[in-house]
């Protein structure tokens, strides 16, 4: 198998990446025979993957628009994937020519293309860390360089949590990072759900399996279950509701019936 110039020499390009698949599912360049097949194959159980993925970029620009709207200039997007058209830095500093971004993620392919891509942004930067630790993040010398623990901040945890598991305690972390940020900060988050997936839960549990099979399991939560990540937050309007339905710019109506797979919602910290 050839390795791309692109592909840091540190990475395994024989197992797949769920940031590489999803880049896939975006129509990216960025990944490799094994994530295409193990995106097709979990496809072949839920044909509108792609559509779900669509859905939570769509989520995550309306969010960052309203956060500048809000006053919030300062974005943390932890697992913030291999960057696409339309990324946070794109979106925040169109609106606010100030905003400052840390995109945080653990995948070398990422972290690497994040660089290349930030290269000349002062305001912007990259780390590579976990959310599953969170002070490694908070301590890091880029979030210590551009964003003010001591003024609002927009940290976003966008199609991520589903990929910890309840064993790596992800209610814990997000806590942490709750206590780490100023009064009046947003958490922008989605989560993957069988509740709105418009299949038997059986044919989704396949796609599942896909992921579980590739030791990057994919945990499904009850609605219940993601509200309970926005601990010591108020809910912003209209609340945890399926993505399309969440302040939208178009008719949710005319969206793919996939795009309201799981839930999204912002909160604000009081």
């Amino acid at each position: 198998m050839e390795r791309p110039a692109w592909a840091p020499r540190s990475i395994d390009i024989s197992v797949p990446s769920v940031s590489r698949m999803y880049d896939f599912y975006l129509g990216g360049s960025h990944n490799f025979e094994v994530d295409r097949q193990a995106a097709r194959k979990a496809m072949e159980f839920m044909p509108g993957l792609p559509k779900i993925m669509q859905a939570n970029r769509a989520f995550m620009r309306r969010a960052v628009r309203f956060a500048v709207q809000e006053g919030v200039t300062q974005f943390l997007d932890v697992g913030s994937g291999i960057p696409t058209f339309g990324n946070v830095h794109e979106v925040a500093q169109r609106a606010h020519r100030g905003a400052h971004v840390v995109y945080v993620d653990h995948d070398p392919v990422a972290v690497a293309h994040s660089q290349a891509v930030l290269q000349g942004n002062e305001a912007a930067d990259v780390v590579a860390a976990d959310l599953r630790k969170p002070q490694e993040i908070l301590a890091s010398p880029q979030v210590e360089r551009l964003i003010d623990l001591n003024r609002p901040v927009a940290l976003l945890l966008v199609a991520i949590l589903h990929f910890v598991e309840d064993t790596d305690d992800p209610y814990s972390a997000v806590a942490e990072l709750r206590d780490a940020l100023a009064p009046g900060s947003l958490l922008v988050l989605t989560h993957a759900s069988y509740e709105g997936i418009p299949l038997p839960q059986e044919r989704s549990e396949g796609a599942v399996d896909v992921y579980k099979n590739i030791r990057n399991p994919l945990i499904m939560r009850s609605r219940d279950e993601i509200a309970r990540f926005f601990e010591g937050y108020d809910m912003v309007e209209p609340g945890l509701v399926p993505m399309p339905n969440w302040r939208p710019d178009t008719a949710p109506e005319d969206e793919d019936p996939y795009s309201f797979s799981g839930f999204a919602g912002v909160g604000r910290s009081a």
